[in-house]
């Protein structure tokens, strides 16, 4: 088993517990131990318009804390991973930056060095735990599904950080999938927002976003939506009838993390996946449902 400290963010403990739940019932069969570490706060990305002092300072905290254990980190949030991804870049250019963090952090006695590593769920499956280990514990491929992905922005903007997938044509969910026994074909809104930043600000604004890339995926018949991003699956998942009822629009798409989807493939209970908590219509993929247009 590989180590790894899980840094839960704000959204994934509060309200999406189902990432949480798939992540914790998949990955340890994939050879992943996550451990829980104490004293994690907020990222500080939602801040950093208003202080990107405490932004940096936030992070930094954060990945210290994972340093001091000397474990590399699993993010699954994508605005968790670019707030602590953009620290470790601004922090590695800028000494002085760094120094100045670390005489906030030394109150705590934690200091940041830059050593640990980061990864999100998808490039931790894709690039280290690798395809052909996840297609052997496949004992119930998704056959006849085809899964729409959406990848969330900060997974791939911007992509001079380094992002986790390509910024222009990611294909690591489809890949995964692939071996899981489903489809994933193209479609034109693929890279499309979910309109979840907007939605405090611009309420009626963000759920047109959602409603009309969820009403193309329902129009184009696909058998639901997979993502690995808890601010895209509340917007998506939760906000479904509200976004339908904004764009005039009955929508009726299964959305489900790409952890819930590892889980029914590798023959997990679907309790221990969490499947209950989805507010969509997932029932239409446990039950063999031919897409979601039909």
């Amino acid at each position: 088993m590989t180590k790894y400290a899980l840094y839960p963010g704000c959204l994934m403990p509060t309200e999406q517990y189902g990432y949480e739940v798939s992540m914790r019932s998949t990955l340890p069969l994939l050879g992943v131990e996550l451990v829980d570490l104490e004293g994690f706060s907020c990222c500080g990305e939602p801040l950093k318009s208003i202080n990107q002092m405490l932004t940096l300072t936030l992070s930094a905290r954060n990945l210290a804390i994972c340093e001091k254990e000397g474990l590399d980190i699993l993010i699954p949030c994508p605005m968790c991973h670019l707030a602590l991804s953009e620290t470790k870049k601004i922090l590695r250019e800028d000494p002085k930056m760094k120094e100045r963090i670390n005489s906030k952090l030394a109150g705590e006695g934690l200091v940041y060095k830059g050593t640990s590593k980061l990864f999100h769920v998808i490039d931790l499956l894709h690039d280290v735990i690798g395809l052909d280990a996840i297609k052997e514990k496949v004992v119930k491929p998704l056959s006849d599904l085809n899964f729409a992905t959406h990848y969330g922005c900060h997974l791939f903007r911007p992509s001079e950080l380094g992002r986790p997938v390509d910024s222009e044509n990611p294909q690591k969910m489809e890949n995964i999938l692939e071996v899981l026994g489903a489809k994933a074909d193209d479609y034109a809104e693929k890279l499309d927002c979910c309109g979840g930043p907007l939605l405090p600000v611009h309420p009626e604004t963000s759920l047109t976003k959602t409603g009309q890339k969820l009403q193309s995926i329902q129009e184009q018949g696909f058998s639901g939506m997979a993502l690995s991003c808890p601010w895209c699956h509340k917007m998506y998942d939760s906000k479904q009838k509200k976004a339908g009822e904004t764009v005039g629009a009955k929508l009726n798409v299964p959305v489900l993390y790409l952890t819930q989807l590892i889980g029914l493939a590798f023959g997990v209970e679907e309790d221990k996946l969490a499947l209950d908590l989805n507010l969509s219509p997932v029932e239409k993929v446990l039950e063999g449902d031919q897409g979601v247009g039909s």
